[in-house]
């Protein structure tokens, strides 16, 4: 027999697969794997319900001989003789009779003349030159649907045609599957709702958005509980309550706090059983499993990312079985792509990561985005989630890798894929792109102005962006292009002169004027390879500075705006970066110098539809006015070819 502290150990590590199986023995176990009972809902309510037994029509559809065009209905055999050189005539009311569209096909016809096919009408009569075949222009009965004929089968999601079917076939009701409902428990201390203004220390609680999201795509409704305090006992409280109203799903979604974590599973274990704590799962290892009174209770970590892939594994297959479809994982494609960066993973854990798409010839790239398990955007930007399976330790620079795609594959294939330094500006051209060329798509990623030539390189990106400073000879971007691509065939395009600087707090309390003051600050960095890194260094260099000198030297961020939101913080009092970033965190602006800004575009993919029309809005006299109105950017050059 296990100990207590081996089964503990168990339960903290449990592979994907067997938490799946767990909880489905315990559902099974409880009689509650099985798809929930249908209820008989009007058409007008039933689109996006899934029908809970399959539909027969009641009445044919049409339900008797309808003419299908206006005109004479007419007996076929009558026509027979009518050619063009032998006009037939027939007389009104015995031989022919008016019919509109849809009417019913009068007694003793078969066929229908269209009105365009009469030559000439004369006081009861009308003349014809062709003759008309049984049948014809007429929608026979039943042409559509015979009476008991299938009309949708068990377990499909009704569609808006479907409704014209269903309503054709003489049904007003249809039964289909009730929806599952789900209990969403927010928890923790420093959570407070999405409508309210956050103060420090406090954290918008927006896990259960998502999550109910999740659910209402997937068929199911959601009822979320107040914000609960990290207070045992008032979790004990709520969850004792939500079980009452007896739901068929309950989530606790535990917050930030590793406490709440800890009382969900507790509780849990006090007024049930404890299924799963921990799953070998990255992002979300800390899911709880439990039943309490045959009700299946999914503790969901609070961080966003975690959260969003707990309901993407967990909870929507569980919806999705109880409603006998497919789950949405199961139904997006899936597709094999290069890596464009190393990516290390967990040995023991089944690793998800999202990931940008592009493609570039003929080959696929997958684009990580930042792994931080509370980093929202990454859920907004993914285009796929990456599946690096248990007992593998990652992927390197060009090694394949499946991807679920999130988006349809037209749109990856019309996207162009920009790596290299980054610029706030460029999420402007982004705009421009879509909103003058919809389906088209401008994707960047901050790699640095040296990981976006090296990506030029590789293979890995349409267009990299630069500003690299030349401290031989003062120019920018040029001799680096010369140095790293020197076969590789490439335009240069301008993208913009920018103003760099130092951003310091409000009124510049410490009064940093130059680099010489920074050995006496924090500082915050950017990374290796990024052009502000470059500008930095040669200005140290310039005046005999140790980088080790300067506290905060190591600690690099991606962005600019990255870098305003550490001075902003006080996590650092200085940092390199644009004018307009520090207006957007609310800082004060040392000018340091202006630099030029461009856009390395290899010429094998001038042709590509994306860029073609990238550089058309870039040479626009639109998006060059629109630019020039940020602060810290001039346009002179803008669009000029450098090289």
């Amino acid at each position: 027999m296990m100990t207590e502290h081996e089964r503990n150990f168990y339960l903290e590590d449990m592979p994907l697969d067997e938490a799946r199986k767990r909880l489905e023995m315990a559902l099974r176990k409880a009689e509650k794997w099985d798809r929930l009972p249908g209820e008989s809902v009007s058409l007008v309510e039933a689109v996006g319900r899934i029908t809970a037994e399959p539909v027969w029509a009641k009445i044919s559809s049409p339900h008797y001989h309808a003419v299908g065009m206006d005109g004479y209905a007419v007996q076929a055999k009558n026509t027979v003789h009518a050619t063009e050189t032998r006009p037939l005539r027939l007389r009104l009311d015995e031989e022919a009779f008016p019919v509109d569209t849809g009417d019913l096909l009068p007694p003793g016809t078969n066929a229908v003349i269209m009105i365009e096919d009469i030559q000439q009408r004369e006081a009861g009569f009308i003349e014809i030159r062709a003759s008309v075949a049984p049948w014809q222009h007429v929608r026979v009965m039943g042409e559509d649907m015979v009476a008991t004929e299938l009309v949708l089968p068990i377990n499909h999601c009704i569609r808006p045609v479907d409704l014209g079917a269903l309503a054709g076939c003489g049904c007003q009701t249809v039964n289909v599957r009730r929806r599952p409902i789900v209990t969403l428990m927010p928890t923790g201390n420093e959570l407070v709702d999405h409508r309210q203004t956050p103060q420090p220390g406090q954290i918008i609680e927006y896990n259960s958005l998502v999550l109910s999201a999740q659910i209402a795509t997937t068929g199911g409704e959601s009822r979320i509980t107040s914000i609960i305090p990290d207070d045992r006992e008032k979790i004990h409280l709520v969850l004792d309550e939500a079980i009452r109203q007896q739901p068929d799903l309950i989530l606790v979604l535990s917050g930030s706090s590793a406490g709440s974590q800890d009382y969900t599973a507790s509780i849990i274990s006090d007024m049930g059983e404890l299924l799963v704590h921990g799953v070998a799962v990255r992002p979300g290892h800390p899911v709880i499993i439990g039943m309490i009174d045959h009700i299946p209770v999914i503790g969901v970590p609070g961080y966003p990312v975690s959260a969003a892939l707990t309901g993407e594994l967990f909870v929507q297959p569980l919806l999705s079985q109880w409603l006998g479809i497919q789950s949405i994982h199961e139904t997006l494609p899936r597709v094999q792509a290069t890596m464009t960066r190393k990516l290390l993973s967990p040995m023991g854990d089944d690793d998800f990561i999202r990931v940008t798409m592009a493609q570039i010839g003929e080959r696929l790239l997958a684009t990580p985005l930042s792994r931080g398990a509370g980093v929202i955007s990454s859920l907004v930007r993914a285009d796929g989630l990456a599946h690096i399976p248990r007992f593998n330790e990652g992927v390197d620079i060009g090694g394949t890798v499946e991807v679920i795609l999130y988006r349809p594959m037209e749109l990856i294939r019309q996207t162009v894929l920009m790596m290299g330094s980054h610029d706030p500006m460029i999420d402007l051209l982004g705009q421009f792109l879509a909103v003058d060329f919809p389906g088209y798509r401008l994707a960047s990623n901050h790699v640095g102005s040296m990981g976006g030539l090296f990506a030029l390189r590789r293979g890995d990106a349409h267009i990299a962006g630069i500003h690299l400073l030349d401290p031989e000879t003062g120019d920018f971007n040029i001799p680096y292009i010369h140095k790293h691509l020197p076969d590789v065939p490439v335009q240069l395009i301008t993208f913009a002169h920018r103003e760099q600087g130092f951003l310091v707090a409000p009124d510049n309390p410490l009064n940093i004027q130059s680099f010489d003051d920074l050995p006496r600050i924090r500082y915050v960095n950017r990374q290796r390879g990024s052009g502000t890194r470059v500008l930095l260094d040669y200005e140290l260099q310039k005046r005999d500075i140790d980088p080790t000198s300067i506290v905060g030297y190591e600690h690099e961020e991606y962005t600019h705006l990255a870098v305003a939101a550490a001075v902003a913080s006080g996590i650092a009092e200085c940092g390199l970066g644009m004018r307009n970033s520090a207006i957007a965190m609310k800082l004060d602006f040392v000018p340091v110098s202006w630099e030029r800004y461009d856009l390395a575009i290899p010429d094998a993919h001038l042709h590509h539809p994306g860029i073609v029309r990238l550089l058309e809005i870039v040479k626009s006299s639109s998006f060059q006015q629109a630019l020039a109105e940020q602060p810290g950017y001039n346009t002179r050059e803008t669009g000029y070819r450098q090289l």
